[in-house]
């Protein structure tokens, strides 16, 4: 798999989000990511817009699962522990939500402003261990420049 020069991706990300709108902002990120992120099936965002419960918000890719609860799939395991959850194998996990039967890896970060967490950025691949700890640190990234760039509500 080639390497992604993540530092680029930012840089082209910073100047991609020219609003502060969230909508159109989350929206912009996730077809980005996308295209210029290799074997991905699905990238999006699910949103706490009641407590315990992510409702869908703008992705690329199939349909997808709605409602998903902070109990539930990696998804809510990264909203409930507000930590980056990176699966290597998703059918491993007991409780995890198949939306998409092709996907077989997952990366998933919450979104936290001041302890309250706003959501997760849901990334999917076909392939087994599509995720590397790179990966992570990169996409991370890219989510900071979002939060920076944008203004989220918080409630």
């Amino acid at each position: 798999m080639p390497t992604i020069n993540y530092t680029l991706l930012n840089r082209q990300l910073e100047a991609l989000l020219d609003t502060r709108d969230w909508l159109t902002n989350s929206a912009q990120m996730c077809a980005f990511i996308q295209q210029e992120v290799p074997d991905l099936n699905w990238t999006g965002f699910y949103l706490q817009r009641q407590p315990e419960v992510l409702g869908l918000g703008p992705f690329q890719g199939k349909p997808a699962c709605h409602p998903i609860p902070f109990s539930k799939g990696v998804c809510g395991a990264a909203a409930r522990q507000q930590q980056t959850q990176r699966v290597d194998d998703v059918h491993a996990v007991a409780d995890h939500i198949a939306c998409d039967a092709d996907s077989r890896s997952e990366l998933v970060i919450p979104i936290v402003i001041e302890g309250y967490l706003w959501g997760v950025l849901d990334l999917d691949s076909p392939l087994p261990a599509r995720f590397t700890a790179d990966d992570q640190a990169g996409i991370e990234a890219l989510i900071a420049t979002f939060q920076r760039q944008t203004d989220l509500p918080t409630r």
